[in-house]
């Protein structure tokens, strides 16, 4: 099975990010107004942390130069194709019996065990 590996960017909508940041304010003055004075070191904490996450949700709104984390995703890909994706053309996909003699020659060179022998077998002669 080849493996291909494709990369994608993620990036909070802005509605998203203004909605947090609007929370994070509100955190933050409660943080100023009654975690500090009740609280004291732990107060302290609150409101940094609360500012932090405050700052960062404003960033992902209104920053121009934030891009989001980046996810790598990898595709399974099937005879060449990803799985899920109809072929080009029938002309593409090799026929059963070809699908089968390549099936019997990864198992006999090992590459693949016995019930997953089967079980691709199976699903070749069920597609007839």
């Amino acid at each position: 099975m080849n493996r291909r590996r494709r990369r994608v960017t993620y990036r909070p909508s802005k509605g998203e990010s203004v909605f947090a940041g609007v929370v994070g304010v509100i955190f933050v003055l409660i943080g100023l107004f009654v975690a500090i004075p009740t609280f004291g070191p732990f107060g302290i904490l609150w409101t940094l942390l609360a500012a932090g996450s405050t700052g960062l949700s404003l960033y992902r709104a209104f920053g121009s130069k934030y891009i989001g984390p980046e996810i790598s995703i990898e595709d399974e890909e099937a005879g060449g194709r990803t799985e899920g994706a109809a072929p080009s053309s029938a002309a593409a996909q090799p026929s059963a019996e070809e699908r089968l003699k390549q099936l019997e020659d990864l198992r006999e060179k090992r590459l693949i065990t016995a019930n997953e022998f089967e079980e691709k077998r199976k699903e070749i002669l069920k597609e007839l």
